[in-house]
């Protein structure tokens, strides 16, 4: 099996597909204009998914009080010092920033919403 896509049940969901348009550079494979506004991105490989929907039916995590550890999403970044900055810029936070032992660079952000963004530059790539 692959994965298809990951959903997140959040409260504006809007608003959060659109910022991560336009600053995750995700891209829109399918969106619904009405509740509860399922919009599905996928990353640029194109063969991975991520649904944001606002949908009452289910609950929303209160993703400010989960630890990073918990859930986050993380991203493949060329440049996670310029990418850190540049989504600072757009509205996200700055949880952490690590170089691991073996030159791995992790950032953790969470974005204006406080879900989790890891931005990944691995010292040798897992995908």
């Amino acid at each position: 099996m692959k994965f298809e896509h990951f959903a997140i049940n959040v409260p504006d969901s809007q608003a959060t597909s659109l910022w991560y348009e336009e600053h995750l550079g995700l891209t829109v494979k399918k969106k619904m204009t009405e509740p509860p506004y399922m919009t599905f991105l996928a990353d640029d490989s194109g063969t991975v998914m991520l649904e944001i929907y606002s949908n009452p039916k289910g609950e929303t995590l209160d993703f400010v009080g989960l630890h990073p550890l918990a859930v986050h999403l993380a991203l493949v970044s060329e440049d996670p010092t310029a990418d850190k900055k540049r989504l600072i810029e757009a509205g996200a936070t700055e949880f952490s920033d690590n170089i691991l032992p073996d030159g791995s660079h992790l950032v953790m952000l969470r974005d204006p919403w406080g879900i989790c963004l890891q931005l990944c530059k691995r010292a040798v790539p897992m995908i």
